[in-house]
């Protein structure tokens, strides 16, 4: 029996080890928290910080691995590459992993390969604000380098919003880096590109709707399929598809955000090397019938992946609708009581719903992915109505707070 192992194993990393095992798999995982919802599922569990490639390989000791991967944890993906090469097996490689995991190295190389994208400028100490500010003008998104789930991110439209927020959107980051990026107005969109012996293959295209206000960076709304089109999907395509090549993926499954602007641009955001959390999973497996968990295990173990695999067996239009508060379908404070799902899940149209809420938990108003408390996801002849159709189930959620 072949061994896996998983570096994260949090929510969305359960789901990936569970199917692991549907498919025969002995798997390890790892995870800093002793709480991760994976490590209970796993044959072989560790409590270690994953972000140690050393420290993960010393607490497996003499475990046989066969493949290594993660699962929506950004994070992990330079520790998956280095733990692949010391053990010889399967991967993207440091160097790939390094560029779709930092902004700012991953900035320079798409530049250099001519990928369009919004201007940008590193930022590492408080002195360089007004020279970045001058490159990039305003609006503009200030981030960390490296980091995720939208930690650290802020609109800023004045020298004053650089000021306030940069010492947070370093100290956010492992390296100690923030980047400044050229605020695009337009449709965002999250892709899946599934590349095979260095030709990337574009399989979904999705809007990627967010909130007004301080989440604005937060994925609160998923449509499929996205609702550009002629040229400027093409476009899109075409972008998504050449930016997994210049950063140099040759077998992997990649995870590319754009944004389509109303004068016919399409600039592309960031490109990361993992199937992606915000249950982008299940939007492609409701979408065109394909499991990612089980490309990426085929990835991580160096197997073949016929075309029946990676191709669209169907189009279904659909929507996902996460669970957030103000703005969204949940009320703030403290929970002290969760509902069932009954009626969310007899809503017409709905193939899948999840909270994540817990009595006690506080709720609040969306700022960060982790504030998106579960999901409605539904489906229908078109994804406008798809849309209808989650937001109005959403609304049946049962949370009671004080």
């Amino acid at each position: 029996m072949k061994t896996v192992l998983f570096v994260g194993a949090g929510r969305h990393q359960r789901r990936a080890i569970q199917r692991a095992k549907e498919l025969g798999l002995r798997v390890a995982a790892v995870d800093r928290n002793p709480d991760a919802l994976g490590l209970a599922e796993a044959d072989i569990a560790r409590v270690v910080d994953y972000a140690d490639a050393d420290a993960v390989l010393k607490a497996l000791g003499r475990v046989k691995l066969d493949g290594v991967l993660t699962v929506s944890a950004d994070s992990a993906v330079p520790v998956v590459a280095a733990i692949a090469e010391r053990r010889g097996l399967p991967g993207i490689g440091v160097e790939t992993a390094h560029l779709m995991t930092h902004k700012v190295a991953m900035r320079r190389r798409l530049a250099d390969a001519g990928v369009p994208q919004p201007r940008f400028a590193a930022l590492r100490r408080l002195s360089e604000r007004r020279r970045a500010l001058d490159e990039v003008g305003v609006p503009a998104v200030l981030k960390p380098a490296d980091s995720g789930g939208q930690r650290g991110v802020f609109r800023v439209d004045s020298m004053d919003d650089v000021e306030a927020h940069l010492h947070e959107a370093i100290s956010t980051s492992p390296t100690g880096e923030a980047i400044l990026e050229e605020f695009v107005d337009g449709t965002e969109m999250n892709g899946i590109v599934i590349a095979r012996n260095g030709e990337p293959m574009p399989l979904t295209l999705s809007d990627r709707l967010r909130p007004p206000g301080i989440g604005f960076g937060v994925g609160w709304i998923h449509v499929y399929p996205a609702t550009v089109y002629g040229h400027q999907l093409e476009e899109s395509e075409r972008i998504a598809a050449y930016a997994v090549k210049a950063l140099g993926l040759e077998n992997g499954i990649a995870f590319p955000q754009l944004i389509a602007s109303p004068d016919g641009r399409v600039a592309m955001v960031e490109c990361a090397a993992r199937i992606p959390g915000g249950q982008m999973a299940d939007l492609v497996r409701h979408a065109v019938g394909v499991d990612l968990v089980e490309v990426q295990l085929r990835f991580a173990l160096g197997e073949d992946l016929p075309d029946a695999l990676v191709r669209p067996r169907f189009e279904q239009p659909l929507a996902i609708r996460f669970l957030t508060a103000e703005p969204g379908p949940l009320p703030t404070g403290r929970v002290v009581r969760v509902g069932s799902l009954e009626k969310v899940l007899a809503f017409p149209g709905v193939v899948q719903a999840e909270t994540y809420l817990q009595v006690g938990e506080t709720v609040r108003p969306v700022r960060l992915d982790g504030d998106r408390r579960g999901y409605v996801i539904a489906v229908a002849d078109t994804n406008l109505v798809a849309l209808e159709r989650a937001e109005a189930a959403a609304r049946l959620v049962d949370v009671e707070v004080e």
